[in-house]
């Protein structure tokens, strides 16, 4: 009887086993190809205006005794269709508002929201008109050089057509971040935000003596003196290591050129040197304008224009959906079967 039990449950947990990992595989295909269709994404505005109003009125609302509430709210219709009216007899209160438009950008290594960027800044530069202003909230510690230089080059397409750029950030803007941030000519971080970093770096393991330890040999060929410097697996000269430090220095040299370009104010040679500073101190050296949180300086703006804020919504299939909604379900699973481990262990302490 145990030997069928323990054959029936070592069966349901290979089954177990085999559907999760098919669902990983569909779930990870779905989400690859959600991924880069952002041309096919559904373009989102919220009146953030609109809502702070919202917000400030429930609020002012709770105060009241409910006598005063039900005036205040009576008079606050009669109000709206006023305004309403208004509206629809002069559009034009509306059409000459300056426009505040918002947009986001979550950098990782491979600058990866570079087309939805992309996608975002080709739509505004054709509905901003003049006086507009965009407002990026930037968050990347940086990356691939030629992944951050073209998410940059994006932005200063907003220089190019006269729309003046504010960046905000909230938390970090290092390295390549730093290379989009100074695209801005107005740019914005907290306190605590996290900037600079104007440095290169490069890392490459190399398992050449491990393999020649054990009798393997590996070859390679190249056509062209520098085609490969440095490599993983084959032995690395001091030739090909002195090339790519120069390498890395021209690539440095490019970066403070960049950035010096956008921010002359900057002493490059002093601050180009890999640090870090925290908001609240590089106003002093100029690596920013003005300290403060994207949400305070947004709402501030919404006194004097309408504030916009942009997204793009991906149109998934059901596939896709399917996709998606599984993965994170296995996700939560996992994070929730950890979080069990670790109370368990501090339980038993």
């Amino acid at each position: 009887m145990l030997d069928w039990l323990y054959h029936i449950s070592l069966f349901v947990v290979e089954a177990i086993v085999i559907v999760v990992a098919i669902v990983i595989v569909i779930s990870m295909i779905a989400r690859q190809k959600a991924q880069g269709k952002s041309n096919n994404a559904k373009l989102v505005v919220e009146d953030r205006g609109k809502h702070y109003k919202e917000r400030q009125e429930a609020l002012e609302h709770c105060r009241l005794e409910p006598a005063q509430a039900e005036k205040a709210e009576k008079a606050r219709a009669k109000e709206q269709k006023k305004e309403a009216k208004k509206e629809k007899k002069n559009k034009s209160t509306v059409t000459d508002k300056k426009v505040v438009w918002v947009i986001d950008f979550s950098g990782d290594i491979k600058a990866s929201d570079t087309p939805a960027l992309t996608e975002k800044v080709s739509s505004l530069l054709l509905a901003a008109k003049e006086g507009d202003e965009v407002v990026l909230r930037l968050e990347s510690g940086g990356g691939m050089v030629h992944a951050y230089g073209l998410a940059s080059a994006q932005l200063d397409r907003f220089r190019e057509a006269n729309i003046k750029l504010t960046i905000c950030v909230d938390k970090v803007a290092a390295s390549g971040g730093y290379m989009m941030a100074c695209c801005a000519d107005h740019l914005v971080a907290a306190p605590f935000a996290v900037l600079g970093s104007i440095g290169v770096v490069a890392q490459v393991p190399n398992i050449h003596k491990l393999l020649k330890k054990n009798d393997v040999d590996v070859e390679i060929l190249t056509a062209g003196k520098y085609k490969r410097t440095l490599t993983m697996l084959g032995e690395n000269t001091e030739e090909g290591r002195a090339k790519f430090l120069e390498d890395l220095a021209d690539t440095h040299g490019l970066f403070k050129n960049f950035v010096s370009q956008r921010r002359p104010q900057l002493d490059i040679d002093s601050i180009a040197t890999g640090d870090i500073w925290y908001g609240s101190e590089a106003v002093s050296n100029g690596l920013i304008d003005e300290v403060s949180t994207s949400e305070a300086y947004l709402q501030n703006k919404a006194k004097e224009a309408r504030v916009l804020e942009i997204s793009l919504k991906k149109q998934l299939s059901m596939a896709q959906k399917l996709g998606v909604h599984t993965s994170a379900g296995i996700e939560k699973g996992i994070d929730r079967a950890i979080d069990r481990i670790t109370r368990l262990k501090w339980e038993k302490q």
